[in-house]
């Protein structure tokens, strides 16, 4: 989703017009067996210029990135044992936007899952020639392999409304599958709240749908009334969905809604919001406007990783939709002792040793 690219023309024209894998839950971590190799300290950025990033750890041992390119006309993925290995893995183009119609613009944020023995890729598009107009959209690929076979497009996963739609995910929880993303709601004065529905198979909803969150705290309507980009993580009992809120220049943040497992995710009522971001812009470090994560395990098949995009600088000159300097990141996720995630801060760029780097 690049979907986050919270910016003034999409923001504007959307209330205008609008009247205002397989990841489980615990993402990765029963994918892969755990490796007694002691992991290295993480490189950051870890992937340049691509923003809305996602890593599904597989059981054959691999990492597989797919993130937004700046020009949003395409679908990338690439492939490592490693997480630090991302970086310089090569980098395929495994689909790319159509020159009419549908899936012609703004192809942004997509995902990629591994369910029932097939691959699935999760993102947004409009067509060519109305490009607000973004909705969601499924590939499929049977190959075991997501770098062979063909990706065949299943079509758009319908929502409850023909409205701007965006930044799906999916994870399973005792034994059910679930769709999370983000949409605006006809009549509702704001632009996009967060949504959860059961699936009837990885390209179609099932039952109802219903709102976990919508802005309403100040650090959520800064520039635009935003809650896009869920992800989710089940841990100690419980399950943890980040998303991300604000307007996508320096003010873009994290927050995060908690169920018990035990609960029926399906009650909105069940589920309560952290009235703080968990996850912001920092001076120190010099990181601005973190956000659209998602989680990945460590190589050690053990420690939680945040995967997450940042800017090197706060000031923006011009539509931060046209800015491509979003950044794939990655850092440990800590756990508080009362069993909730403690997400730190954005750490600092990596410094290279020059002796290293000239050797």
């Amino acid at each position: 989703m690049s979907r986050t690219p919270d910016v003034p023309d999409r923001r504007l024209l959307l209330k205008g017009a609008l009247a205002a894998g397989a990841l489980a839950v615990t993402p990765t971590a029963a994918a892969a067996a755990p490796n007694p190799k002691k992991t290295p300290p993480f490189v950051n950025p870890l992937v340049r210029n691509r923003a809305d990033p996602h890593i599904h750890r597989h059981s054959d041992g691999h990492y597989y990135f797919t993130a937004t390119a700046p020009e949003y006309d395409r679908i990338i993925l690439r492939r490592s044992r490693t997480l630090n290995g991302l970086a310089t893995a090569p980098e395929s183009v495994i689909w790319t936007k159509h020159a009419t119609g549908p899936m012609g613009a703004h192809i942004w944020a997509p995902e990629i899952h591994r369910i029932g023995g097939k691959w699935y890729i999760y993102f947004a598009s409009a067509p060519a020639e109305s490009v607000w107009d973004i909705r969601i959209w499924v590939l499929e690929n049977a190959d075991p392999n997501p770098f062979k076979g063909t990706w065949v497009e299943r079509g758009q996963l319908k929502t409850a409304w023909e409205t701007f739609s965006l930044d799906a995910t999916t994870f399973t929880h005792r034994g059910s599958r679930y769709l999370a993303w983000a949409q605006h709601e006809p009549d509702m004065g704001n632009n996009t709240a967060l949504w959860l529905s059961k699936m009837a198979n990885p390209w179609t909803l099932t039952g109802p749908q219903v709102r976990l969150s919508t802005p309403e705290y100040d650090w959520e309507c800064i520039g635009y009334k935003v809650n896009e980009g869920p992800s989710v993580i089940a841990r100690n009992g419980r399950l943890f969905m980040s998303y991300s809120a604000s307007a996508t220049d320096f003010n873009y943040c994290m927050g995060l809604l908690t169920v018990d497992a035990d609960a029926d995710l399906m009650d909105p009522a069940n589920w309560s919001k952290s009235p703080t971001p968990v996850f912001t812009s920092n001076d120190t470090t010099k990181q601005y406007g973190p956000g659209h994560n998602s989680f990945t395990v460590a190589e050690d098949g053990r420690s939680d990783v945040l995967v997450y995009h940042a800017r090197q600088y706060k000031e923006i000159v011009g539509d931060p939709l046209n800015d491509p300097n979003r950044h794939t990141r990655v850092q440990k996720l800590g756990w508080n002792t009362d069993g909730t995630p403690n997400f730190g801060i954005p750490v600092a760029d990596t410094v290279i040793d020059s002796v290293k780097e000239s050797a």
